[in-house]
């Protein structure tokens, strides 16, 4: 038997032999085609390839595309379990031709392929063609020899292929397998087309037209080739099944169910068991991808899946979490194809576990209440809406599923009594909303937020992909459009953009549009939590709602971003390793240039404790550990031992980042562990470098330390290391002396000063340096000695008036000394003549010629000082005439 491993690889090695450039299958996440939720067929990677947006990976390629159809218009889900054919998660084989071959060789390499590789009888195979496509018709004649009446002509859209309404279209070719005359059913075409005889295993799309609104304008340039055969259709056959649940993976993955939960697969719970394992591979490739169970877009349809998968798990009677134990048997089928999927094993096992221990928690108290109200409750009959929205708004119990769970008994479900129950809530949310204080500008994004959902943010996984423009608001208010020379605010169903929160500044970059539109987006922000504003100016041409535009994220900054992000998590955890436990976060700013960390802290950070701090981090920075991140409750995520950081908000579920090993010896204990939303670096040592250049009082408590990390921490060191160059240069000494002469210096310095002060004292006194003994006034039987000096330090005035005191005996002293163009004025009164004349009152004589107000001091001695330094000798004069009285 023909393995479907084998059935894949024998694919791609025969189109790589052709050389066809075997490309890896891309995320299941579509960046670049925001009308999709996910990758739903194998061309998807390559639209804008045909568009003729990006150049080809090579002239012709062939892949193993990994598709879900679970969401969205593309929706298998409710099917899935009970149909012999669909899947949430299906691979679709394909080979392209980028303006390369065309129709001839495309059915040649698929007709030696079939027949050839495959073994597959022609006699079994019919194909069709679009009823106008002679040349495909004929072709199929020349190279497959088959007959005219099994080649048939379709008229429908069946046959004919379009990317949407404008853009890139053609004929198609299909190829479908006679299971036989045992199975009901007719040839394509026939009245009986929709039995189970003829399957269609393979389409060739020949796109050679251009249309617009869905009308035929013109031919392509250069026509090209996209194909599509799904693995599992193709396995089915070749496996001699009609059920792609007996193909090996299926039963292998149904074997392992049946052995975990000890339940055979027959009857109802055979459906039960495909379900899991179907469910299995898209929500494990799904978690591979980077999606993680939310209550929003993509994150909303995996947990919708999850535990569809769950309820089915727990119908088997399985006791414990069954998903997580299978996740092994898959790595094992499909791991070998996809790498990415024994890579992220771990995650994919601990998110299945998480997310199912508690809907079993969920799903016991939501059966409970069903099991109640709907025990009288007959086939045909419907339950109430009121009461499936109890069970979504009280219990988490989604509405699909409480419809799955009714499917059994014939019971239906109320949709527009439940929808009105919705309907209600929100509006009770608006009104609560409204009387919350909350600014009137800022209703517009109630009503966005409301019309629209949450902006789904892909920048976790990318820095580009492609949006539908939802909104446009300007001047606080939604515009149907915006043109060249505007600013406004965009809003896209989704984005790489960050939205400003947490700590973490807003992304920037440009949004591009095949309708020539060019603009900055210079920052975003997150109204309500959940919508991710970007703040635009537009460049050239214009915007409308409806648009889907290019977004890109200027990836520097955000690279810087993310480093400095990562950086305060490494701070935060050696603050506490350095100074404690009490250490907690009360703010953060994280940008491209630099991020600041306030922290709970009695006391300044010594110098010893500043560099130990820096230390630790750059230690786990070099140890270059990867940072892995994990989707749990806040209160799980805390009792785990998750730092919660201040000031964000945590809803039900939490991004949880882990960074560093905290002996670097394998203990598995991470350096750091907090609950995150932000961007981050992959693996610590993207950092590179991290340097604390302050450290200061923020208020009472509370510390803040500011750094730099990456390229700005290296060029602040350099800067540094330059500027002591050039401090040595002028020393005429080394760096490494640079302290050694400095300090010389300035003990040198405070020898010349005290020199100098004396010198300045003697002068003052009158003596040393030939200068005039200092001659007293006898003003009405009263000492008096008045001076101005120039130069003197108003410190060293006290001491001069001392000695002044000292050498009159008995008297009154006033010096007025001028440094830098301000006055300082001094008084002394010796002890016998404090009871008739004040200091105080005579200095503040001489401090009102100086243009100063008061002075302040003792009875005997006091001191002030004016800004006019012109005036000192009027000051003294004041000061004569006011003890002459």
């Amino acid at each position: 038997m023909h393995s479907t491993n084998d059935i894949r690889r024998t694919f791609l090695d025969y189109f790589g032999d052709a050389d066809h450039a075997v490309v890896p299958s891309a995320p299941l996440v579509p960046y670049n085609d925001p009308s999709l939720m996910f990758v739903n067929a194998g061309m998807v990677p390559f639209k804008n390839v045909f568009t003729g947006l990006e150049t080809p990976p090579a002239p012709r390629a062939a892949s193993s595309q990994k598709c879900v159809r679970a969401g969205g218009k593309h929706n298998d889900l409710d099917n899935v379990g009970y149909t012999a054919r669909h899947l949430t998660l299906f691979e679709m084989l394909g080979n392209f031709s980028f303006g390369d071959y065309f129709k001839e060789r495309a059915i040649e390499l698929a007709w030696n392929l079939v027949t050839g590789e495959y073994g597959l009888d022609k006699n079994r195979l019919t194909v069709t063609v679009y009823h106008t496509d002679d040349e495909a018709f004929d072709l199929w004649r020349k190279i497959a020899g088959l007959p005219e009446d099994r080649i048939i002509r379709i008229a429908t859209k069946d046959n004919f292929w379009a990317m949407g309404a404008d853009g890139p279209c053609g004929p198609s070719s299909e190829i479908f397998w006679d299971y036989g005359e045992d199975v009901p059913g007719g040839p394509p075409g026939s009245p009986d087309e929709d039995g189970d005889r003829f399957v269609e295993i393979w389409n060739l799309v020949f796109m050679q037209h251009v249309q617009e609104n869905d009308t035929v304008v013109g031919d392509l340039p250069r026509p090209s080739i996209d194909t599509g055969m799904g693995l599992e259709r193709i396995s089915s056959v070749m496996q001699g099944v009609r059920n792609v649940f007996d193909t090996d993976t299926f039963a292998n993955l149904v074997e392992a169910s049946e052995d975990m939960s000890g339940a055979k697969a027959h009857g109802d719970a055979l459906a039960s068991h495909r379900i899991i394992a179907d469910h299995l591979r898209s929500t494990s490739f799904l978690i591979a991808d980077g999606v993680l169970p939310s209550n929003e877009g993509r994150g909303y349809v995996l947990r919708r899946i999850m535990r569809r998968a769950m309820r089915h798990a727990h119908l088997l009677g399985a006791k414990d979490p069954l998903m997580h134990r299978l996740v092994p048997s898959l790595v094992q089928e499909m791991g070998g194809a996809y790498p990415e999927l024994g890579r992220a094993q771990a995650l994919v096992e601990e998110v299945l576990e998480r997310e199912e221990t508690r809907f079993r928690q969920t799903l016991e108290k939501g059966l409970r209440l069903l099991d109640d109200e709907t025990s009288d409750m007959a086939q045909g009959e419907e339950l109430p809406g009121e009461t499936a929205f109890k069970l979504y708004d009280t219990y988490g119990f989604p509405y699909d599923l409480t419809e799955d769970a009714l499917r059994n008994r014939g019971i239906g479900v109320d949709r527009a009594g439940f929808d009105s129950a919705m309907a209600e809530q929100k509006a009770a949310a608006r009104a609560a909303w409204k009387g919350s204080g909350a600014a009137a500008d800022s209703e517009v994004w109630f009503d966005i937020a409301e019309r629209e959902g949450a902006t789904e943010f892909t920048g976790y996984a990318s820095t580009k992909g492609d949006g539908r423009v939802v909104a446009i608001v300007a001047d606080g208010k939604e515009v149907d459009r915006a043109e060249a020379g505007q600013t406004v605010t965009l809003l896209t169903n989704q984005t790489p953009f960050y939205g400003e929160s947490g700590g973490q500044s807003g992304d920037a970059g440009t949004v591009r549009s095949e309708n020539g539109l060019v603009a900055d987006i210079t920052d975003t922000s997150k109204p309500l939590g959940k919508l991710h504003a970007q703040e635009t100016t537009i460049l050239e041409g214009a915007v409308s709602k409806g648009d889907v535009v290019h977004l890109e994220v200027d990836a520097g900054r955000r690279d810087r971003t993310r480093a400095n992000h990562s950086a305060t998590h490494l701070l935060h955890a050696a603050l506490r390793n350095v100074l404690g436990d009490h250490v907690t976060q009360k703010g953060s700013l994280v940008a491209e240039d630099r991020l600041r960390f306030d922290f709970s802290h009695p006391k300044p950070l010594s110098d010893a404790e500043t560099a130990e701090i820096e230390r630790m981090v750059n230690a786990e920075i070099r140890h270059n550990e990867q940072v892995t991140t994990r989707l749990m409750s806040p209160d799980d995520a805390v009792a785990a031992g998750a730092l919660a950081l201040f000031g964000e908000k945590y809803g039900e579920e939490v991004r949880v980042l882990s960074m560093g090993n905290m002996d670097f010896g394998g203990s598995g204990k991470s350096y750091s562990v907090e609950l995150c939303g932000g961007t981050h670096v992959d693996a610590t040592g993207d950092i590179g470098l991290f340097h604390i250049i302050s450290e200061s009082a923020v208020s009472s408590g509370v510390r803040r330390i500011e750094a730099l990390t990456g390229e700005a921490a290296r060029e602040w060191v350099v800067a540094r290391e330059a500027a002591l160059k050039q401090v040595a240069n002028v020393l005429k000494t080394s760096p490494e002396d640079v302290t050694n002469r400095v300090s010389a210096l300035v003990e040198e310095r405070k020898t010349l000063e005290r020199e100098l002060a004396e010198a300045r004292k003697q002068l003052a006194l009158g003596g040393g340096g030939g200068a005039a003994k200092q001659e007293d006034e006898d003003l009405g039987g009263v000492a008096f000695s008045g001076q101005v000096l120039q130069g003197m330090n108003p410190k060293e005035l006290r001491g001069l008036l001392d000695e002044a005191k000292k050498r009159m005996g008995s008297g009154i002293a006033a010096i007025v000394a001028v440094n830098e163009g301000r006055a300082a004025c001094a008084v002394a009164v010796t002890d016998d003549l404090t009871d008739t004349h004040s200091a105080v009152d005579l200095v503040r004589v001489g401090v009102e010629q100086l243009g100063g107000k008061g002075g302040g001091g003792r009875a005997d001695m006091a001191q002030g000082g004016g800004p006019d330094g012109d005036q000192a000798q009027a000051a003294v004069d004041a000061i004569r005439k006011a003890v002459a009285g």
